[in-house]
């Protein structure tokens, strides 16, 4: 059983930053994808980023050159940095982590607004 406690979500002003955190617990090794993703109000859940084996990292479009993520695997903890943030960008913010299930944190809210 794995699981993921996200942290770092909240308000800030459009063109701020934020770090987001999710420190997974449980069976998962460095092999297996993390990444996160974004539900905004009645709108689907959207794809942000994912980092797998090695490093390797892909971005959605919409947050390419502003988000960046990494990953602390003797902390199996993977981490999203937010910057230049706009109010499109307030949604939900989950994390996952890709085993022979994948497993979903609790989300964390980010607000973009002034």
């Amino acid at each position: 059983q794995v699981q993921l406690v996200e942290s770092g979500g909240g308000l800030v002003q459009p063109g701020g930053s934020l770090r987001l955190s999710c420190a997974a617990s449980g069976s998962i090794a460095s092999i297996n994808p993390m990444g996160w993703y974004r539900q905004a109000p009645g709108k689907q859940r959207e794809f942000i980023a994912i980092i797998r084996s090695g490093g390797v990292t892909n971005y959605a479009d919409s947050v390419k050159g502003r988000f960046t993520i990494s990953r602390d695997n003797a902390k199996n903890t993977v981490y999203l940095q937010m910057n230049s943030l706009q109010p499109e960008d307030t949604a939900v913010y989950y994390c996952y982590v890709a085993t022979v299930k994948t497993y979903w944190g609790q989300g964390t809210q980010v607000t973009v607004s002034s």
